[in-house]
């Protein structure tokens, strides 16, 4: 059981960690690792799959509980006779993980027993039973194919057919890879998906682009250079008017009248992925951000990052002689004065 991996210690958290603790670690270190930001760097590679590994047992309360079982278990290796393993919903003390001594094992047993959906269970033979039943599945097999070579007729076998001799080409000496430039619009960036590229050997590719493009990434196109070898497009995001993206936070600000900033209620908010609704808090002030959970720019698989807006109160400066009188009513009746706490003399 030299492999067993704390998954904790792969996430920096401490065991007493909430859901929300866990994403969040996760969210970090995915960023700082992912393949795209480390371009061959085999070690990100590896990390950024530990990561994707461990968020995927401790973001689920059923398989982090048998996790933390297995991990007791592992700590007092040698212990025997805790009865079956019987997956979601037992207690330490009644489970046995002698069947997994191998905790790559464990984990996809886990995993597949719940992408599966099937949280039932898990049945394993007791020791010696599957090497028996083994044993004499083998044993009749073998019996039956001797009493079928004894009772057929024997046939003139056919010659055999002849194997091709396959040879394989040498690469050929012109081919060689090639590096192309490509910026897209932070939209077309955040959503992947089709996108015509014209290189500067005046050739056009309809290629398929991944979701979450970030500056700096290369993306290879397979048999796409020259004379078969592989093209890599260096990307780079083209700024936007609205949207500052910032190691998977998008940023932008939101224009609130007066009005809605004492009242507070629901904005149309724009997002990279389509409008929705946000619910502004009664007294907001100009300055203060609000967040959109899970708003933001693909981080990994299944993974966003947060949308951040900062709010901006925006005093109107034409006004028709209704807003006018309306001001100087509430000016009137207003018991609110922000210069109470100046130090005057």
């Amino acid at each position: 059981m030299q492999n067993f991996r704390d998954y904790y210690e792969i996430l920096g958290i401490a065991k007493t960690s909430t859901a929300e603790d866990i994403k969040r670690a996760y969210r970090a270190l995915a960023r700082q690792y992912h393949p795209d930001v480390n371009p061959g760097d085999k070690a990100a590679e590896e990390k950024f799959k530990l990561l994707g590994e461990a968020y995927g047992v401790l973001s689920d309360a059923d398989k982090r509980k048998q996790y933390e079982q297995y991990s007791q278990y592992w700590e007092k290796k040698g212990s025997k006779g805790w009865g079956k393993w019987t997956g979601k919903g037992v207690s330490a003390k009644d489970a046995d993980y002698s069947a997994f001594e191998d905790f790559d094992n464990f984990v996809e047993q886990l995993l597949k027993e719940h992408q599966s959906g099937d949280r039932q269970a898990v049945r394993r033979p007791a020791r010696g039973a599957k090497a028996e039943s083994t044993a004499r599945q083998t044993s009749s097999r073998a019996s039956r194919q001797t009493t079928a070579q004894a009772t057929a007729p024997r046939q003139q076998q056919p010659p055999p057919k002849a194997k091709p001799n396959y040879r394989r080409q040498p690469p050929s000496p012109s081919r060689r890879d090639a590096e192309a430039d490509l910026t897209v619009p932070l939209e077309k960036a955040y959503a992947g998906g089709r996108e015509r590229v014209r290189l500067e050997d005046g050739r056009s590719l309809e290629v398929n682009m991944p979701p979450g493009m970030v500056t700096g990434q290369r993306i290879r196109l397979k048999g796409q250079g020259i004379d078969g070898g592989n093209l890599y497009l260096r990307i780079e995001v083209e700024p936007h008017a609205y949207f500052t993206l910032r190691e998977g936070d998008i940023y932008c600000r939101l224009p609130l009248t007066p009005s809605e900033a004492v009242l507070g209620g629901t904005i149309a908010m724009p997002t990279l992925g389509g409008s929705v609704n946000m619910m502004i808090p009664p007294g907001v002030q100009s300055g203060q951000r609000l967040k959109l959970t899970g708003k933001g720019y693909p981080i990994a698989q299944g993974l966003f990052g947060d949308q951040i807006v900062d709010i901006e109160v925006v005093v109107p400066t034409v006004l028709d002689d209704e807003e006018k009188a309306l001001y100087q009513e509430l000016l009137n009746i207003e018991r609110f004065n922000p210069r109470l706490d100046l130090p005057f003399s």
